[in-house]
């Protein structure tokens, strides 16, 4: 059995602790690994070396830092394969699945290559008589990212690149369920030609987070998870002092117009609905059809579309379209959330409660699920399934199924299909989450715009990607400036007015 390690100071370093968690094949049931768990000693270790490392990187200007950037993206190109079958292999997603995962992470990581306009500050010549005033954006130190099982390469990459673009170190303590691409990534980091010590991985659970949340030097965090998770590192960390932005859960709903396409809304639904095995923050868990005759219809297309989706090994190749749950914990979840659904009285319209997978029944497998008739009470709705679940609200209105979305306490992606522009543009002025798609079902934005929720699927003030990376990982420094002249004015009690 492979035994994992950290990543500090530029190489790979055992763990020390004496902790280790099990890293499972979710295809097989299979523990493949062991991933050590960082002790609060063993993450000050990687601290101290990203500090040590940070005041040097910080100097170099930003066009080299962007240099760097560059031969990453080459190196990602250059071992996509290599990146998307390790991760497959822990995660279970499929291999173009995969593939996407590393690309989404990869445009981020060449719009941060703009960091030299990205940084520059402002200039204004006479603020005053004789007085310049100008502004500089400064790294904030070491900052630390806590990323999730389920895009272990994006997020990490979503943290990282925009960090180190900004000249400060990072420490990445990600998912210990996925934890080789992250560990892949800063080999590649390294051989881009980032100085040992920037970037650090360092593996671990709970004990880990915490020595994060409570480090004096960490200075800056990133989250993305589920929401109580979020809460609990956005106040333990805000509380420390520290600059901290968290993502959380997801309850995303795609309303359902009668005008809409139908065969395009379908497409969308399957897509979005059981795509990774429903395991994304974006996934389209609600669909919304208004009216019972919109509804019936597309309940009446859906459904043999579900019931035909084909479920297997990311080593099945391509003609698979979704694989395992994470883990059997995972799959426990998700089973006995339909089995509430069941007994809530919402109609169990595909039932993949029993799906094996022959020769690999010990596998974390959910066939796919799809529920109509689920009202707002239920347990369904309400929950984060995360799994390959879809359920249907019947609304009798377009008012009523914005006010579904409206009311749910998680605000991160929402979409809606029509083709009357007059009620796209009112679902997007008057909708109150943070990402909406027209007619696309994963509104995720691209890297130069910022990707957050609302609502209690984001705490903090800015989000991830785009421009509010580079506020989140600097620091405004305004500088005004006179010199002397050789008149002598005197002593001014008065606050300047310029």
């Amino acid at each position: 059995m492979t035994e994992l390690t950290h990543f500090i100071n530029g190489a790979h370093v055992k763990g020390t602790s004496g902790r280790f968690a099990d890293v499972f094949n979710p295809a097989t049931g299979e523990v493949q690994s062991r991933v050590p768990l960082a002790s609060a000693a063993e993450m000050d270790l990687a601290v101290q070396g990203a500090k040590a490392a940070q005041p040097a990187w910080g100097a170099v200007n930003p066009q080299r830092r962007a240099r760097v950037l560059m031969k990453f993206v080459d190196l990602l190109h250059r071992d996509m394969d290599k990146l998307a079958e390790a991760l497959s292999r822990e995660h279970g997603k499929t291999i173009p699945d995969a593939k996407g995962d590393v690309i989404r992470g990869l445009e981020v990581a060449e719009y941060c290559i703009s960091a030299p306009q990205m940084l520059k500050g402002e200039f204004t010549d006479g603020a005053g008589p004789g007085i310049d005033m100008y502004s500089m954006r400064q790294p904030v130190g070491v900052a630390a990212g806590i990323t999730p099982f389920n895009f272990p390469a994006m997020i990490p990459m979503w943290k990282f690149c925009p960090a180190v673009a900004c000249g400060n170190a990072f420490i990445l303590k990600p998912s210990e369920r996925d934890p080789s691409v992250p560990l892949m990534l800063a080999e590649l980091m390294l051989e881009a030609g980032l100085p040992a010590g920037v970037l650090q991985v360092v593996n671990g659970d709970k004990e880990a987070v915490d020595a994060i949340l409570d480090h004096e030097d960490i200075a800056a965090i990133g989250f993305v998870g589920s929401t109580p998770i979020a809460e609990y590192i956005y106040g333990r960390g805000c509380s420390n002092g520290k600059r901290v932005q968290c993502f959380g859960g997801a309850k995303n709903h795609m309303i359902v117009m009668p005008d809409a396409d139908m065969d395009q809304a379908v497409d969308a639904l399957v897509g979005a609905g059981y795509g990774a095995a429903g395991e994304r923050c974006m996934a389209i868990s609600v669909a919304v059809p208004v009216g019972d005759e919109t509804a019936d219809r597309l309940i009446e297309k859906l459904a043999p579309r579900v019931e035909a989706l084909k479920i297997g090994p990311y080593t099945a190749g391509e003609e698979v379209d979704f694989g395992p749950l994470v883990t059997g914990d995972a799959q426990r979840k998700v089973l006995g959330l339909v089995d509430r659904g069941v007994e809530e009285g919402a109609a169990l319209v595909v039932d993949g409660r029993d799906f094996r997978m022959q020769g690999y029944e010990d596998g974390f497998f959910v066939g796919a699920c799809l529920f109509d008739n689920v009202t707002k009470d239920m347990d369904i709705y309400k929950t984060e399934i995360f799994g390959p679940v879809l359920s249907t609200v019947r609304a009798g209105s377009y008012e009523e199924a914005l006010a579904l979305a409206m009311d749910h306490e998680y605000g991160n992606g929402t979409a809606i299909f029509t083709r009357d522009g007059d009620t796209a543009r009112d679902f997007a002025s008057r909708i109150n989450i943070g990402m909406v798609g027209i007619n696309v079902p994963i509104p995720v934005p691209l890297a130069y715009h910022t990707f957050g929720g609302w609502k209690k699927s984001a705490f903090g003030d800015l989000n991830q990607h785009g421009p509010d990376a580079f506020r989140f990982y600097t620091r405004t420094k305004t500088v005004t400036a006179r010199w002397p002249s050789g008149t002598k004015e005197g002593a001014d009690f008065s606050i300047p007015t310029m």
